[in-house]
């Protein structure tokens, strides 16, 4: 089983910078991927920076977020600056892993929620 546990995330005034933490523990035997996708109300949840076989940004977030990981520690962080109010969204971490029982799966954080106001 693994588990994905993000940290992170509050309120923050425009303009401002946050840095999200996710953890993925449990029987992981390799971590292929970890992203971070975020849903606003009444929206669809949107990939907005993805960190696997290569680095991929949202055209919204580009310049302005960056993904690092940490892979001894099973860890993706997600450092957010520069906010801007329609970044406001609960932010999910994602992970593609292969686990000691068999192949990959897809498996998801609780979410933290971000919110960029005055």
């Amino acid at each position: 089983q693994v588990q994905l546990v993000e940290s992170g995330g509050g309120l923050v005034q425009p303009g401002g910078s946050l840095r999200l933490s996710c953890a993925a523990s449990g029987s992981i035997f390799s971590v292929l991927a970890m992203n971070w996708y975020r849903q606003a109300p009444g929206n669809q949840r949107e990939l907005v920076a993805a960190s696997g076989s290569s680095t991929v940004y949202s055209e919204s977030v580009k310049g302005r977020f960056t993904i690092s990981r940490d892979n001894a520690k099973n860890t993706v962080y997600l450092q957010m600056d520069a906010l801007r109010p329609d970044d406001t969204a609960v932010y999910y971490c994602n992970a593609i892993i292969r686990s000691m029982a068999g192949g990959p799966a897809n498996y998801w954080g609780q979410g933290t929620q971000v919110t960029v106001s005055s």
